[in-house]
């Protein structure tokens, strides 16, 4: 692949030439890397590809995906650009790798989380589901971005209670924008800060478990 961004893929353990399979695209929250997530979704590496990219940017002790403004908003420029490259990295992967096309998922945490959701909004059906774990969504992207519809998506948005570095209000204002632009939620918040409890692992493995076994049925 052609891509500006460094990553970790693992197929499926067991494929089938003739099948198309699942695609899970893991993003990391600041100061991580690519081996932060694929541990919350080991449970589907029998049946999907799974593909955890490294944020472009150094950022102490690991990577970002984009840089903050005041006001802890996104740098509109470098947020831009770093869409733009997370959506032509899942258009190659779609078409180099054997992935079943509505059969796409993108799992966030922190600005990966922030990412997952404007993918889904700037892609529309392409991205067939979303895992965003305490993120939120930018105001510039559903009220400035050419989005498509989302009527179609499943959301699985998360956040902790005492979230100290992204506020627990605004997880439950992306889930109100996501059911107001049609998408089925499902919402969860957990007495904790700004972290995956095992309560959030153990859901968000049963909302992926649930929305594959539809989507391979």
């Amino acid at each position: 692949m052609n891509t500006p961004f460094t990553f970790k893929h693992t197929q499926p353990t067991q494929m089938d030439a003739t099948k198309k399979y699942p695609a899970l695209f893991l993003l990391h929250g600041m100061g991580s890397n690519e081996d932060d997530l694929p541990q919350l979704v080991q449970d589907f590496q029998q049946q999907c590809h799974i593909f955890s990219l490294r944020g472009p940017i150094a950022q102490k002790p690991g990577y970002a995906f984009f840089t903050i403004q005041e006001m802890d908003q996104p740098d509109r420029a470098v947020f831009d650009k770093v869409l733009v490259a997370l959506q032509r990295f899942l258009l190659e992967a779609i078409d180099e790798y054997q992935i079943d096309p509505h059969q796409v998922f993108v799992l966030g945490f922190n600005q990966g989380a922030v990412l997952a959701q404007s993918l889904a909004f700037v892609m529309g059906n392409l991205v067939t589901g979303i895992v965003a774990l305490s993120g939120y969504t930018p105001k510039f992207v559903t009220e400035e971005y050419a989005i498509r519809s989302i009527e179609h998506l499943q959301a699985f948005i998360s956040h902790g209670d005492y979230d100290y570095i992204i506020p627990s209000q605004l997880g439950i204002e992306s889930k109100e924008i996501f059911e107001q632009f049609g998408a089925t939620v499902t919402f969860k918040q957990y007495p904790d800060g700004h972290g995956v409890t095992p309560d959030n692992l153990r859901d968000l493995v049963a909302f992926l478990a649930q929305q594959l076994r539809q989507d391979l049925q």
